[in-house]
């Protein structure tokens, strides 16, 4: 059966919860919902805001598929498209609506509704995704002066950024935050109903660790695999707005990974993930190669950003590790395993690695022993220069080899953890990896990289959603 195609026309001078209802039940009519937005010489007077700003405010609404700038009466439109359904508003229902022949000329259906009332304004959901405040945000003085760190040396770490070209490498996600009314608990079962209301996405996984880097000043490539699908062009397109150049290598096998969070007044209430985590073909190993063997000699930076879908065979990782050790080039690697098996000591011979606890312990098999210990046998199974033991809500343990007696006698320390009122940690490990990898590239102690990273990540979890870490925006923290 073919696709059924509702059609919605009108000025849409603000986005106000009406016009929301009327897309949502729109929506829920067809599968793909197509908008006209009339354009500023059909309106006349009753167009308030630019054409311009009036269509990109319904192209990123969430329920419309296309969305077009109505130049023409609209009945002559109809006339052509031949939507399948098309939805005014109820308080159109007693007026004289022209297009009414046309429609019923070719079989379609003209509903009347305003859509439903439970439904929150569209500032008051997303809300949660833009608002932040640095207020909660604390500076580790102790440790600062521990290792003599100077906030006008983190400036000039901060400044150096813009000089680096980086290469990412890793697993793509896209992120989807589904906002959800509460409509109370099922009857028949113990089970709570909600209905979702919007939804806003956001790149991750290693997507986000490229867009971190080109937000702190850094050029940037981005070398990823995606499925053939809407999702996979939307993290082009994004990554092309964040001033990411990226290389998205197509696998018909798999689709692009959607990790998806449903939330309701600011909590999670569960997350789906839809993802392939079979290896990648060697076909797709060699493309990739390819691609990083024809950047090597340009890039002062290689990220590995796994989250074990399949993106970083050991076979292709162990290749690229040689061609940059070759080439003199520094490596830093995170393999996050929050909810499946990953290996962090299989990114052999990195200058930095950032595991979680957990993921040490399953990394270097070691249960019982305490951390210093366990980051101890994580760095000399992976032969790396420097380990950061991530633990969440403890803050962030530092380990490495007794081999900067300028900067003391340190091998271990600790930073606590800075953002005292997290929204949302799922992206702390990337910021906080980018940001700590790029200092030390830069020029600085681990000491002073480890407080950078640590910086990105209070400014990261103080948010929903994976938005890019700025360069201003650590500043600012720096009081600068």
């Amino acid at each position: 059966m073919r696709n059924r195609t509702v059609f919605v026309s009108g000025i849409f001078n603000v986005l106000h919860p009406g016009h929301l209802r009327l897309l949502r039940f729109a929506r829920d009519f067809g599968e793909r919902l197509i908008v006209g937005v009339i354009s500023d010489h059909i309106s006349g007077g009753a167009s308030h805001v630019h054409e311009d700003l009036r269509y990109d405010g319904i192209l990123c609404n969430s329920w419309v598929d296309y969305v077009f700038m109505l130049d023409e009466p609209v009945e002559e439109l109809l006339g052509r498209l031949r939507p399948d359904t098309v939805v005014k508003g109820k308080e159109h229902e007693c007026s004289i609506n022209p297009e009414r022949d046309v429609i019923d000329s070719y079989g379609g259906k003209l509903i009347f509704s305003s859509g439903e009332s439970n439904f929150s304004s569209l500032d008051l959901l997303r809300k949660e995704f833009y608002e932040f405040s640095l207020s909660s945000i604390s500076k580790p003085n102790s440790y600062l002066a521990r290792h003599n760190i100077d906030v006008y040396r983190i400036e000039e770490l901060l400044n150096k950024f813009k000089c680096l070209r980086v290469a990412v490498i890793g697993d793509l996600i896209v992120d989807e935050y589904i906002t959800c009314e509460p409509l109370g608990m099922s009857q028949e079962d113990p089970t709570i109903v909600v209905t979702p209301v919007d939804s806003t996405k956001f790149i991750g996984g290693a997507a986000i660790v490229a867009a971190h880097a080109a937000g702190l000043g850094a050029t940037v490539d981005f070398i990823s695999v995606v499925g053939v699908d809407a999702n996979g062009e939307y993290t082009k397109t994004k990554l092309e707005k964040f001033g990411v150049d990226s290389v998205l290598i197509k696998d018909e096998s798999r689709p692009t990974t959607l990790k998806q969070r449903f939330r309701s007044k600011g909590k999670s209430l569960l997350r789906v993930s839809h993802l392939h985590q079979t290896a990648i073909s060697s076909q797709l190993q060699y493309e990739i190669f390819e691609q990083i063997k024809s950047k090597i000699d340009a890039i002062d930076l290689l990220v590995f950003s796994d989250f074990n879908y399949g993106c970083l065979p050991q076979c292709l990782v162990d290749m690229i590790i040689d061609l940059a050790n070759k080439n003199g080039v520094k490596m830093a690697a995170d393999s996050q395993s929050s909810s499946q098996i990953g290996n962090i000591s299989r990114f052999k011979g990195m200058d930095l690695i950032t595991p979680t606890e957990r993921e040490a312990r399953i990394s270097a098999r070691n249960y019982e022993d305490g951390l210093v210990v366990l980051a101890d046998d994580l760095m000399r199974s992976a032969q790396a220069r420097y380990v950061l033991l991530k633990l969440g809500e403890e803050g962030l343990l530092i380990h490495t080899v007794n081999e900067e007696a300028k900067y003391g006698d340190w091998t271990t320390d600790r930073v606590s953890a800075l953002n005292s009122a997290p929204r949302d940690v799922s992206g702390a490990g990337d910021s906080l990896l980018i940001a700590t990898a790029l200092s030390i590239v830069s020029g600085g102690s681990i000491w002073e990289s480890s407080y950078v990273g640590a910086l990105a990540a209070a400014v990261q979890v103080g948010r929903v959603g994976n938005s890019p870490i700025q360069f201003q925006e650590i500043l600012q923290e720096l009081n600068l």
